[in-house]
């Protein structure tokens, strides 16, 4: 978050008590990102499909909140974060939610294929390199997860160039075959 953004009004029905009321509150700021309204717009103005900081800051204290900041990232907070990169045609946030989601994405992969993941406020906080506790080799990373991740990223208009450097970082050797699949996924320059 940035020191020019003003902390947003608190709202009872954003503090998760699990991760399946987690995604939900995502959803809530994915909503507020698509039209412009809701909880999470009260108070500021903010133009329908659009991402700033302070949607990004609702986003990080909802991933860290108390609650859930000791548990490995869920797939269905992962895929409402996809849910609002998509959603955001217009970016205000200095990048911020791209390093957020590429970091809860690497939470949850890393966490879904048996790899011990650092708490959520550690792994997902702005200074915290993703290099420092996420799997650098496809080999520690199940498969199905790296397919997962290409399959959220097919076809979307929102490139996250953070996500698509870590999946590619994933992607040594031990990875060929899912290789094949990625110039569909995304162009790495290759």
């Amino acid at each position: 978050m940035s020191a020019a953004a003003p902390k947003p009004t608190e709202s009872p029905s954003l503090e998760p008590s699990c991760r399946d009321t987690a995604a939900h509150a995502l959803s809530i700021v994915r909503d507020g990102v698509i039209t412009g309204e809701g909880p999470t717009t009260k108070g500021r103005v903010h133009f329908s499909r659009s991402l700033d900081a302070d949607d990004t800051a609702w986003c990080s204290r909802i991933l860290t909140a108390t609650a859930v900041n000791d548990q490995p990232v869920s797939r269905a907070e992962a895929e409402v974060l996809f849910e609002i990169n998509e959603a955001a045609t217009e970016r205000t946030d200095n990048g911020r939610f791209d390093d957020l989601l590429a970091k809860a994405v690497a939470h949850y992969a890393a966490s879904a294929s048996g790899l011990k993941v650092p708490p959520r406020s550690v792994a997902l906080a702005a200074d915290t390199e993703i290099e420092s506790w996420a799997p650098s080799y496809a080999s520690k990373v199940n498969s199905e997860m790296l397919e997962w991740i290409a399959g959220q990223m097919r076809g979307k208009r929102q490139n996250n160039r953070r996500l698509m450097a870590m999946v590619a970082t994933f992607l040594g050797a031990t990875a060929l075959p899912l290789a094949g699949q990625l110039p569909n996924v995304f162009d790495i320059g290759m």
